[in-house]
């Protein structure tokens, strides 16, 4: 089951994606299939789809880090009878500059982080070196369902920036 997911768009340039919620779903849906995660189909996603400045702030404030990023992940703290799963949030212009840097499709990239930010939500992490290949091979895999190139091909490692 995938969760409702609730998609706000605060910056411009998205549209370039096309339909952002199919291929947010698209996402959304194969990384719970193959994450095996058990999700509610009324648990809530939430994805914010902003701009450099804006991540910027919330890494800042978030994670000490006064830089932008491409995503960030906020699982939603255990509450009984809550039916948040959590929100990403992605910076629209790292996104972009990372696509074009690797030679990726905005839309391939843009899924990647979709995933990658789920993941961590899901409880999966990449701090240390063993739980950095458990959480790659995972995210090669549902890429590879997608018909999306391996992300670390190219890219040299961890694709959130710090």
């Amino acid at each position: 089951m995938a969760p409702v997911i609730d998609i706000m768009i605060e910056a411009g340039g998205w549209d370039a994606l096309g339909d952002i919620e199919a291929l947010t779903r698209r996402a959304v849906e194969t990384c719970v299939d193959m994450a095996d995660a058990e999700v509610d189909e009324d648990e809530e996603l939430s994805l914010l789809l902003c701009d450099d400045a804006r991540i910027q702030e919330l890494n800042r404030t978030f994670r000490g880090l006064d830089k932008p990023t491409n995503v960030l992940s906020f699982p939603a703290p255990e509450q009984a009878g809550s039916l948040a799963l959590g929100d990403i949030a992605i910076a629209y212009e790292t996104v972009a500059r990372e696509a074009a840097e690797e030679g990726k499709s905005l839309a391939d990239h843009y899924s990647h982080m979709v995933v990658h930010g789920l993941l961590h939500i899901l409880g999966y992490d990449h701090e240390m070196d063993d739980e950095a290949e458990i959480m790659e091979t995972l995210e090669r895999a549902i890429l590879g369902r997608m018909g999306i190139a391996d992300p670390y091909a190219s890219a040299g490692g961890d694709p959130a920036t710090p």
